[in-house]
């Protein structure tokens, strides 16, 4: 059976039951219109009534925890719910804030994290069997920092082995709250699923290939990755080491600044992580943007791609254009699958040396598959590979001197037909699913890059399945991004729809 472990009593969820309406089937591209439920409001807006005393952290962790086991049961989000753990979390918090003690706009919201993000005492187990009794003895930093915020650690959230491709046959694979069929993208996937479903405020996710950018694409909510180094990896499960980011998944792009100015920041455990200093991500998110220059390379974001996302992004850029911005053409340079594959594949075996091959049949079909590959590249691959990158991290930021931002899709429409089942095999088997759509166009270049993308809801497709437009900026450019998102979210409603769960 999939592996799932919860930290909780009954007695918890029993006395919250109340609080949350029955279930309801997930419906095959189902639409529900904006609606004022208190799971689906913004943080922004949660936070502003918890400081107002208007809304209790301790009934508002209650009242999610009910909707976590009413639903999740179905969703296959989380791997852990730690309720005990939330409770006594959102007491301490209330405490503070009844004493007038107001950390800032985490202060009493519930969120939820990855599982490959330590959190001590409490199993991370990275969707792999070969980590399923590991109980770290620390936190992780970004997991230090959100509780330094005042945030409520609901629990850790289901995502692929290892944060590749495919599932490890012991563990949940997340359902697709828009369609049970559909892909719910990548190794975040639980992570995009918790979040569009309204089972936490807000979630923590890593991007190597795209796993930020793709559940946030295809669940309908709103990625935002980092720069590479602003945010700390210490006492995150490594994937490739030198590709991966750590960044939040929201319902609103203000939300999403809001959790990464809370874990940014540069950390003496991370030699890798930024020095800069991190600003608020809210400060002039409401100055609009006139002026910007926005790039934009009409083969790349159209030929192949979905049309009616090809027509969705147009109508982004036709917006912004209205409200002042400009668009420019430019021209992206281009990066080979390959070369990221074969670092990829190469860092995946570095990281999980230490059990493998001596543990080979504790993994999954697709990650031993990977791992094989991986330890398979010579040194002379791996450096041309690294030169490939080096250039295109040239370019790109050469193509970026004359614009602000480069928009293009997120994927190259909504998510695949990839059902549950079928993604527990190996690598062929799960690369079949993929065939004919190239899912990485949009993704691996710009962890080559290591620049910052926000990935946005932008409409829907005739089968109700959510398309989202991608913004990539200059590096550090966070708060621009977050800018740039809300300015669009001030004038469509997408990111206030959400699944009919």
């Amino acid at each position: 059976m999939p592996m799932r472990s919860t930290v909780v009593s009954r007695r918890s969820f029993l006395e919250s039951a109340a609080l949350v309406t029955g279930f309801v089937p997930i419906a095959r591209a189902a639409i529900a219109q904006p609606a004022e439920d208190l799971h689906y409001m913004s943080v922004t807006e949660v936070a502003r009534r918890i400081e107002k005393k208007e809304i209790s952290p301790v009934e508002l962790t209650r009242s999610m925890l009910a909707r976590i086991e009413q639903l999740d049961g179905r969703l296959k989000s989380y791997a852990t719910v730690m309720a005990d753990r939330a409770l006594a979390s959102a007491k301490a918090h209330e405490t503070e804030i009844q004493s007038g003690s107001y950390r800032g706009p985490l202060h009493g919201v519930p969120i939820a994290v990855k599982d490959l993000c330590f959190t001590k005492g409490v199993r991370t187990m990275g969707g792999a069997k070969v980590f399923a009794d590991h109980i770290p003895s620390y936190d992780a930093t970004v997991v230090s920092k959100l509780q330094d915020a005042g945030a409520v650690l609901l629990g850790k959230l289901n995502l692929t082995e290892g944060a590749m491709a495919g599932y490890h046959p012991d563990f949940d694979v997340p359902v697709n709250p828009w369609d049970e069929d559909r892909w719910a993208g990548a190794s975040s996937s639980g992570s995009g699923v918790a979040t569009a479903a309204g089972l936490c405020f807000a979630s923590l996710g890593s991007d190597t290939g795209g796993s930020i950018r793709f559940p946030a694409a295809c669940n309908g909510v709103v990625g935002l990755k980092p720069t590479y180094g602003r945010v700390s990896r210490y006492g995150v499960l490594a994937l490739a080491e030198s590709l991966d980011h750590v960044g939040p998944l929201a319902r609103t792009s203000a939300d999403a600044g809001i959790v990464l100015e809370a874990i940014a920041g540069h950390d003496g455990n991370d030699p890798t992580s930024l020095t800069a200093p991190v600003p608020s991500m809210l400060d002039g998110i409401d100055g609009g943007i006139r002026g910007l220059r926005i790039g934009y390379d009409e083969a790349y974001a159209t030929e192949g791609i979905d049309e009616g996302l090809v027509a969705s992004v147009r109508d982004v850029l036709q917006r912004l254009e209205r409200l002042g911005a400009r668009i420019v053409e430019v021209e992206v340079p281009d990066a080979s699958d390959d070369d990221w594959w074969t670092l990829g594949s190469a860092e995946a075996a570095a990281t999980h040396e230490a059990n493998y091959p001596s543990r080979r049949d504790d993994y999954g079909p697709y990650l031993r598959d990977v791992l094989e590959q991986g330890a398979a590249v010579t040194g002379v691959q791996y450096a041309k590979a690294h030169k490939a990158r080096l250039e295109f991290r040239g370019a790109f930021r050469a193509m970026l001197r004359d614009v602000d931002v480069l928009a293009c899709p997120s994927m190259p429409g909504p998510p695949l037909l990839a059902p549950p089942s079928r993604l527990y095999g190996s690598f062929t088997e799960i690369m079949s699913l993929f065939e004919g759509h190239d899912i990485t166009r949009f993704a691996g270049r710009f962890d080559f890059s290591g620049s910052p993308t926000i990935s946005l809801p932008c409409g829907f497709s005739d089968e109700g399945l959510p398309y989202s437009v991608q913004f990539v900026g200059h590096h550090l450019a966070e708060a621009l991004l977050c800018r740039i998102g809300h300015t669009y979210e001030q004038e469509t409603d997408w990111h206030r729809r959400h699944p009919a769960v």
